[in-house]
């Protein structure tokens, strides 16, 4: 590294904290801390994109890529099919007037359910943060050419966000995502012109890969049609209980803020994911020869080419990743403060001062990050710790959907959904159970088991198929042996979701209407059940339809690419 190289990280890092501590002075209560709901559309578009766009998503797509091929692109791309729901999903999230998702477990469930989501959201997000980690450090590590470990490197970047993130709360994380979000998109397709011109653009990839199967986006070995139906389904289900996503639809001032900023954000993600994985397929041409871990293919190609274009340009590169998971792990690292402060400590002790209530939140985000480091130290590669990730949403995001459009589902479902879903991932990696499921007569004919390094494997997809089916139908039957919810306890929830929010009104307490306002009739297409699935509005549907369109665009985009020319 240069010395223009090292005064650009400085001047980066500095900033970044700047910032945490003059958003710091508008931070008087939990609610500012966790939930300030004043940031208009292109704020919640970059924070809604650098919250879910960081360091690992790059590697975890170039390394997919550089061993599968193109097909690699669905590590990230697997939430593409979500992006239109983003849309619909945003305006009921802000319509709870949550603080924290844990509070709808409670409006819609009990404190029990709102407890237990509370213990699953906080070990979802050190597990998300410490696959952040792993990711930047791997990173840094190549591009630094081992001048900075992994562990330094996940030690420095620690410092920062948490740092500004203790200091300045969610106000400081969507401030410095607006920065951080066009230094990610720099980030992302920094490399790509230079590494394509090294290996002779696309004409010279076609020419120097015989593998056919590297250019298709449905891979035969292990990433097929199968892999990414049900990795898409396993995302929609999941994406509601990622504790931090409640912050990127209702941390606007209206619906339409959240709308924009959450399906927005995501869009331009759906972008920058091409450009990881056109480098991760230049790469393969580049490093043909060379033994080279998958992990470190990014930041590898980062530390060979940017030094000799341009001196200063691996500081901006360095910079720009490091922004890439702060923007992220603040967010993560505040909604695990709010979900232990406001759901578990408030609960537990009550009257104290908002200032308490502060230093709590802040010595909680401390400890989940110790925490997320500690996993990252722990897991042995970044896509391991991915599959981990998905897997966590799911299985409570079953009892939220439940709960949303099935009156019937009771407390005792959403416990029974969530543990039975828990019980059947565990069961599913156990030795003896694949072991048993390879010597079932259709095992191989719908390849149930896989072999990997570490051995063989239940199928991802399979196993997804079985802990959702098994936590669903424990749900249904746990419900229906038992007691329903109060009938005002249901219309409360349901009238939150049904009431729009109207600019600069007065919420008492969470997940409560304000005063004065007027709940719309239920529309309901399924009038005399129990379910509750509201008629969609004329904007609803416009902007569903724009999405899908969105959707079959990029895909035939990368497709077109992908043939090269």
């Amino acid at each position: 590294m240069s010395w223009l190289d090292v005064i650009g990280l400085v001047i980066y890092l500095g900033a970044m904290t700047v910032i945490g501590f003059w958003a710091a002075r508008r931070v008087k209560s939990m609610e500012d801390f966790v939930m300030p709901r004043r940031f208009g559309k292109v704020f919640m578009i970059t924070f809604s994109f650098g919250t879910g766009t960081h360091a690992d998503d790059a590697v975890s797509v170039s390394s997919k890529t550089f061993t599968n091929g193109l097909s690699g692109i669905w590590y990230q791309w697997l939430w593409l099919f979500c992006t239109p729901f983003y849309w619909v999903i945003a305006p009921v999230m802000r319509r709870f007037r949550a603080i924290t998702t844990a509070d709808v477990f409670e409006a819609r469930y009990s404190r029990s359910v709102a407890n237990l989501y509370t213990l699953v959201g906080i070990v979802y997000l050190i597990v998300d943060l410490g696959v952040m980690l792993k990711g930047s450090g791997a990173i840094i590590t190549a591009s630094t050419g081992g001048l900075l470990s992994a562990n330094t490197a996940i030690a420095l970047m620690t410092v920062v966000f948490v740092t500004y993130g203790i200091a300045g709360g969610l106000s400081a994380a969507i401030i410095t995502d607006f920065i951080q979000g066009i230094l990610t998109v720099v980030f992302s397709f920094l490399l790509l012109p230079f590494v394509l011109a090294a290996v002779g653009g696309l004409v010279g990839i076609h020419q120097k890969i015989a593998d056919p199967h590297m250019f298709s986006l449905v891979a035969p070995t292990e990433i097929g049609l199968f892999y990414i139906v049900m990795i898409a389904l396993n995302g929609l289900i999941g994406i509601v209980t990622q504790p931090y996503i409640l912050s990127n639809c209702a941390a606007g001032r209206t619906e339409m803020d959240g709308r924009v900023g959450f399906m927005g954000g995501n869009m331009i993600k759906r972008f920058c994911t091409i450009a990881w994985c056109l480098t991760g397929l230049a790469a393969v041409v580049y490093f043909s020869g060379r033994e080279m871990m998958p992990d470190q293919v990014w930041g590898t190609l980062a530390r060979e080419f940017l030094p000799r274009i341009m001196p200063g340009l691996l500081g901006i590169f360095l910079a720009a990743l490091l922004a890439s998971v702060q923007s992220s792990a603040d967010a993560v690292m505040i909604a695990s403060a709010g979900l232990f402060t406001e759901n578990l400590y408030k609960k537990a002790l009550r009257d104290r001062s908002q200032d308490h209530y502060l230093r709590v939140a802040r010595v909680a985000s401390l400890a989940v990050v110790v925490g997320a480091v500690l996993f990252a130290w722990w897991i042995p590669g970044v896509i391991k710790g991915l599959e981990i990730f998905w897997k966590i949403g799911g299985m409570m995001g079953i009892a939220f959907w439940l709960g949303l459009f099935w009156r019937r589902t009771t407390p005792a479902g959403a416990w029974a959904a969530t543990l039975t879903a828990l019980g059947a991932w565990w069961l599913s990696t156990q030795s003896f159970f694949i072991s048993g499921l390879s010597r079932l007569p259709f095992a191989e004919a719908w390849r149930l088991v896989i072999e990997k390094s570490a051995g063989p494997e239940f199928y991802l997809p399979w196993q997804m198929v079985f802990y959702l089916a098994a936590g669903l139908l424990a749900g249904v039957l746990v419900s229906l042996l038992t007691k329903p919810v109060a009938p005002e306890k249901l219309e409360n929830f349901y009238a939150l979701t049904r009431t729009q929010v109207t600019p600069g009104e007065e919420v008492t307490a969470p997940c409560t209407l304000p005063k004065g306002a007027v709940v719309p009739p239920s529309d309901n297409l399924f009038p005399r059940t129990n379910l509750e699935i509201q008629t969609p509005s004329r904007t609803s549907v416009i902007g569903f339809l724009f999405a899908w369109a969105f959707v079959a665009g990029i895909i035939l985009l990368f497709y077109l690419i992908a043939q090269g020319p």
